[in-house]
């Protein structure tokens, strides 16, 4: 067989000789190869939003269903257009230490050369879904209460400026970058950013009509549909592979199967450690809780997926179930109205697991990478825990400031919280005069007249 195959090969050279000389090299190939690793992680990472869709439905109430599923999309949209034109040029532009000058309305090669990773195009996808990303998880903190006109508004500056900033400090050659901050898939730069806008959204809105009673104790407002949410985390677990193997952006060594195998790890490990710590403390297994173990899981794993040894993604995880547990608690003893829980999965975890590289990194894999160096247990050294608490603090504050000025100032002009009369009717009628269910809605109003 391998004859046959070998004459054949050979006849068809002889009778095209050009195909010898087309014959692309190895290093086209990798390329090849490359980018379409990077362009499926992209897609990955794009039909995560199908799980943001059902996460952000099924924790909210049926009046509001049509209007969370459409927004989103509308938004991912505007998003995309927004960072092809200004965002990407600012966070992977040529520039200095703080923000990118070049690359705006973003023109990218019509194919890649030798001697390029992956074709950059298939790179500005890969990107502009993770900003997608970072924006869907700010509108936790407006869920069921924002008019939709602060989506749009909001999603101009975010995409533009905000996010933009944290990852050219971090991912596109920026001042923290210098420092050696490790955050390999985006504890920081994706999760945080997003939940503080998240925070500064629900700070401003205020709580939602019912949520909290005047000795300051707090009703559950439940979502709809628990099914949905936990398909939701389902679809986002799987996701995951696309934004934490896909930020090798190669495919050469096989990296990306480690990466993959860490974050596999440290979900399994939120999942189990949430649904045990409420089991313990509250008597009954919680199922919100557990969904939202995993994904603190996930968030955490995010940033030292590469640079961690396996028990360490163990260990990340299961903190990051257990802290995601008490962060809830705590929110909501602040009277701080989260209704996806958005800064205890995002926030809380995204900050332990950036801080978690400066106790677990470990030399072989820092090097691997190529940023920064060890962790406080690998070399007795506090540098690289001292730069990622950095990265978290810096990072941290600009977003809050940022988000809170944009939207203070929105806030104060036009306002962005709907009426009481809209809030109690629902948002899909009241933004968009039609149910997300209409046959349900109809015989609930049916029952009422009755």
């Amino acid at each position: 067989m391998v004859k046959k195959l070998t004459l054949a090969a050979g006849v068809l050279l002889c009778l095209f000789p050009a195909m010898a000389l087309a014959a692309p090299s190895t290093a086209l190939l990798d390329m090849g190869l490359n980018t379409l690793w990077v362009l499926l992680a992209g897609v990955l990472v794009l039909l995560m939003q199908g799980g943001f869709i059902l996460l952000e439905t099924g924790s909210t109430r049926m009046k509001n269903a049509g209007h969370v599923a459409g927004k989103t999309i509308f938004t991912v949209g505007l998003a995309s257009l927004v960072y092809w034109a200004v965002g990407y040029g600012i966070a992977f532009g040529e520039g200095n230490l703080f923000i990118g000058l070049s690359d705006f309305f973003y023109y990218p090669p019509l194919v890649g050369a030798e001697g390029d990773g992956y074709a950059n195009a298939a790179f500005w996808v890969f990107q502009t879904a993770f900003v997608t990303i970072s924006l869907s998880i700010a509108w936790g903190g407006f869920a069921e209460r924002a008019k939709l006109s602060s989506y749009l508004i909001f999603t101009l500056f975010f995409a533009s400026v905000i996010y933009p900033v944290v990852a050219h400090w971090i991912w596109g050659g920026g001042w923290l970058a210098e420092d050696g901050a490790q955050d390999f898939a985006g504890s920081t730069v994706v999760h945080l950013t997003g939940a503080l806008g998240a925070f500064a959204a629900t700070v401003l809105l205020k709580p939602r009509i019912g949520k909290y009673n005047k000795d300051g104790s707090a009703n559950q407002i439940l979502g709809h549909n628990q099914v949905y949410t936990a398909l939701a985390v389902l679809l986002l677990w799987v996701g995951w592979f696309g934004f934490n193997a896909g930020s090798t952006v190669a495919v050469g060594d096989g990296f990306f199967g480690y990466v993959a195998f860490n974050t596999q790890l440290g979900a399994a490990a939120g999942a189990v450690a949430a649904l045990l710590i409420t089991w313990i403390a509250a008597g009954k297994a919680d199922i919100t809780t557990m969904l939202n173990g995993a994904l603190a899981g996930l968030v955490a794993i995010t940033a030292s997926c590469a640079f961690v040894e396996p028990w360490a993604a163990v260990v990340i995880g299961l903190i990051a179930g257990i802290v995601v547990y008490f962060s809830q608690k705590m929110f909501d003893k602040l009277r701080i109205d989260d209704p996806i829980y958005a800064l205890s999965v995002h926030g809380v975890a995204g900050i332990w697991g950036t801080l978690a590289n400066g106790l677990f990194a470990t030399e072989e894999l820092a090097a691997q990478v190529g940023v920064g160096q060890g962790g406080l247990f690998y070399t007795g050294s506090w540098y690289q825990l001292w730069v990622q608490f950095e990265s978290v603090v810096v990072c941290g504050a600009f977003v809050l400031v940022a988000s809170f000025i944009v939207l203070g100032i929105m806030k104060a002009l036009i306002g962005f919280r709907v009426t009481e009369e809209q809030e109690i009717i629902g948002l899909d009628l009241s933004e968009h005069g039609v149910y997300g269910y209409p046959e349900q809605m109809k015989k609930a109003q049916d029952a009422l007249n009755a």
